[in-house]
C-alpha cells in the first residue's frame, strides 16, 4: 500500500495536470502510472523528477532500449520492484527480445556476484583502471 494517496486526474491541480499531460504527450499514451500519481502529492517534486527523467531518458548517444536495460539493472541492484517491472515493460515496448532479457539477467547476476566477491575480499583497485 502506498504511503500517500495516488492523485487522480479528477483531484489533480492544474500544475499536476500540466505534468500529466506532458507525460502523455511525450510517451504517446493516456496512461499515467502510479509512480507519477504518488509524486503528484508534491507538484514541485513531480515536475522536477519528470523534467530530469525526460532529459536523461530522451535522445542521446545511448539507444533508448539500452537506457531502459540499464535502468532495469540498476533497479534490480537497488531492489526496486516497481522500477524493475516498469522499465522491463518499457524495454519490451522498445523491442527487447526474450533472448536479450535473458542475457541482461545473466549480466545482472554475474555483476552482483562479482561485486559482492570483490567487496568482501576488499581487492585493491589496479592503477591501470584509474584515470589519471
Amino acid at each position: 500500500m502506498a504511503t500517500v494517496s495516488l492523485i487522480s486526474d479528477d483531484t489533480a491541480s492544474a500544475e499536476v495536470l500540466a505534468v500529466f499531460n506532458d507525460i502523455r504527450a511525450t510517451r504517446g499514451t493516456d496512461f499515467i502510472n502510479n509512480f507519477w500519481r504518488a509524486l503528484a502529492n508534491d507538484p514541485a517534486l513531480l515536475a522536477a523528477t519528470w523534467d530530469r527523467l525526460k532529459h536523461v531518458m530522451g535522445s542521446g548517444t545511448l539507444d533508448p532500449l539500452v537506457k531502459e536495460m540499464i535502468y532495469v539493472a540498476v533497479s534490480a541492484a537497488n531492489g526496486c520492484e516497481y522500477c524493475v517491472h516498469s522499465h522491463t515493460a518499457a524495454a519490451r515496448a522498445k523491442g527487447m527480445t526474450p533472448e536479450q532479457y535473458g542475457e541482461l539477467l545473466s549480466v545482472i547476476g554475474i555483476a552482483m556476484q562479482t561485486n559482492g566477491l570483490v567487496n568482501a575480499l576488499q581487492v585493491p583497485i589496479d592503477p591501470e583502471f584509474k584515470k589519471d
